[in-house]
């Protein structure tokens, strides 16, 4: 008999959603996957790259020139100096970013504080380590991050806390008073920090991206996870890289080197010359923000509440205006009819937590959210 290391574990919620979309023929706004083209300015130059021989493995922390321009980017940005060969490393993805670092560093026994509702990655990689998930429940409107319960539940055990800023799914950003208040915590620990920050560019309203990188002493304790894919509109070439400190680097890299080892080495060459060009990558918080206020004003009128997202290209409605049942089953009711697929907020808590709230992809085409809006505000009941 097969004694599954992850028996809680079905079909992603996100696969649902989405067969069931397909199936109905409905406006997909549950899957968090940009709608729009790749730049052909990137598509050409993974091209040219291939026929310029680039076919081969990369090097195992990634193609050198990639690193050197990630640092100065990254520099640029944040104002910190990393390492091109011992401190930044290129990843398949994000996800497989995240998996590599808590498996590095995770044991049997190992305390993990996670804020939900979180990307639903996080959990089974801390228990297939053996790690245990400690959980503090952020809730809406605000879902902002209740210090005091942070801090109760940090002990001796906690090995490693992870957060993600900006949030998918909350569209929420983590402040700097917010990461001052993490600094503080941790500063006597040896707790590692792990930040998501896939979502660094979508950052709406004035507001910064308050990357751990920002802050000298407590980024001697953190890795930072970044993503091309959520960047450039190419979530599937499942691209994206790590940055932090050497020593925490070093662990990194023995566990990458036997799940992935290196990864496409056409795609690396051809990104280190697309960020030589900022504008690349400085103008897409624009560029969201205006999709999401036209899905908003679109929605102005309609029996739904929300907070406008600071960051990232998720959207949460509250409908207990319209009706007061189950999230999930009012999430598949609207996309059999009127025909919009969303995801329920409730599935990102470790277990059933439910305020009637639904998350809206606005990473679409204007046309496709504006149709989007019109049916939700058709939903009488």
């Amino acid at each position: 008999m097969i004694r599954s290391k992850l028996p809680a574990t079905g079909t992603t919620i996100f696969s649902v959603m989405s067969a069931l979309a397909q199936q109905h023929q409905a406006i997909n706004l549950g899957q968090g996957f940009p709608g729009f083209p790749v730049d052909p300015e990137l598509i050409e130059a993974v091209h040219r790259a291939m026929l310029d021989g680039h076919n081969q493995y990369a090097p195992m922390p990634g193609w050198l020139p990639l690193r050197e321009a990630l640092a100065d980017k990254l520099q640029a940005s944040f104002g910190c100096k990393l390492s091109p060969a011992d401190e930044i490393t290129i990843t398949a993805g994000a996800t497989q970013a995240l998996f590599t670092c808590i498996t590095a560093f995770i044991r049997p026994g190992d305390e993990v504080i996670l804020f939900a509702p979180a990307y639903d990655c996080y959990a089974p990689a801390i228990e297939l380590n053996g790690g245990v998930p400690v959980w503090i429940h952020l809730e809406w409107p605000d879902y902002s991050i209740p210090w005091e319960q942070v801090e109760a539940r940090f002990s001796q055990r906690t090995r490693m806390i992870i957060f993600n800023t900006p949030s998918n799914p909350a569209g929420t950003i983590w402040t700097r008073e917010d990461i001052l208040r993490l600094l503080t915590l941790t500063a006597e620990s040896d707790c590692i920090v792990l930040s998501d920050e896939v979502y660094e560019h979508l950052v709406f309203d004035g507001h910064r991206h308050e990357s751990v990188l920002r802050y000298g002493e407590l980024a001697k304790r953190c890795l930072a996870i970044y993503s091309f894919g959520k960047t450039f509109h190419a979530t599937g070439w499942k691209m994206g890289y790590a940055a932090g400190p050497a020593a925490l680097m070093s662990e990194f890299r023995k566990v990458h080197q036997y799940n992935v080892f290196s990864c496409h080495s056409a795609m690396q060459v051809a990104l280190a010359a697309y960020l030589g060009k900022p504008e690349h990558y400085d103008q897409l918080s624009g560029f969201f923000q205006r999709k999401r206020d036209l899905f908003l004003s679109e929605l102005e009128g309609s029996r739904f509440s929300w907070k406008p997202a600071r960051g990232a290209y998720f959207q949460l409605l509250c409908y207990s205006g319209l009706t007061t049942r189950p999230d999930r089953e009012v999430a598949e009711e609207w996309t059999r009819s009127p025909g919009v697929a969303s995801i329920p907020v409730s599935v990102f808590y470790p277990e059933p937590f439910d305020q009637h709230v639904l998350r809206f992809c606005f990473a679409k085409e204007d046309d496709m959210l504006v149709e989007a809006a019109r049916r939700l505000k058709s939903i009488s009941t």
